[in-house]
């Protein structure tokens, strides 16, 4: 668990959340206590369990039931390369909710696939978060099928396989000249 991640904004989003919708579930899933001067402590998201604000799933290596058992997927991250944690939920057919930052925005189709909000904005993502709550199931479903199309249609492995072998080539063409 990281701070860079938005984990800070995550919580504070849960909390304008859950003042309106109480009976929501807001999880927070990954390793802890890491040596990392991002980490947020265990001691932190013990204070955050105790306030009933978020739930901590632990770590785990199997996020599909996790996710499967989830109505959205939520990374507010500061910066990312491209983020698994949405490539594996859009895969699953499950809308996400991430930040408008390089890395999340090339997976995520703002108000299709699932929500994009502002950088280090809490009020903004509890507005993203509460927007999906009041989805209609079909709306949901309709956003992480595309999600699912997305994915298969831009990042399915063989695609990514062949674009890394062109990439490479197109290098050692260049250097045997």
């Amino acid at each position: 668990m990281l701070w860079d991640k938005g984990i800070g904004e995550y919580v504070e989003a849960t909390r304008i959340v859950k003042a309106q919708f109480p009976h929501v579930e807001c999880g927070l899933l990954g390793f802890l206590d890491v040596n990392n001067p991002a980490a947020i402590s265990g001691a932190q998201i013990d204070a955050w369990r105790s306030e009933g604000v978020v739930q901590y799933h632990g770590a785990t290596d199997d996020v599909r039931p996790l996710m499967a058992a989830s109505d959205c997927v939520v990374l507010p991250s500061y910066r990312e390369g491209t983020p698994r944690s949405l490539l594996e939920a859009a895969a699953m057919g499950i809308p996400v909710i991430a930040t408008d930052a390089v890395g999340c925005r090339e997976v995520v189709d703002d108000g299709v696939t699932g929500l994009l909000c502002r950088l280090k904005d809490a009020s903004d993502l509890a507005e993203k978060m509460i927007r999906m709550l009041n989805l209609s199931l079909p709306a949901r479903s309709e956003m992480g099928r595309c999600g699912r199309e997305k994915m298969v249609r831009e990042f399915d492995q063989a695609l990514v396989v062949r674009a890394y072998l062109d990439s490479l080539r197109l290098v050692f063409a260049d250097n045997s000249v």
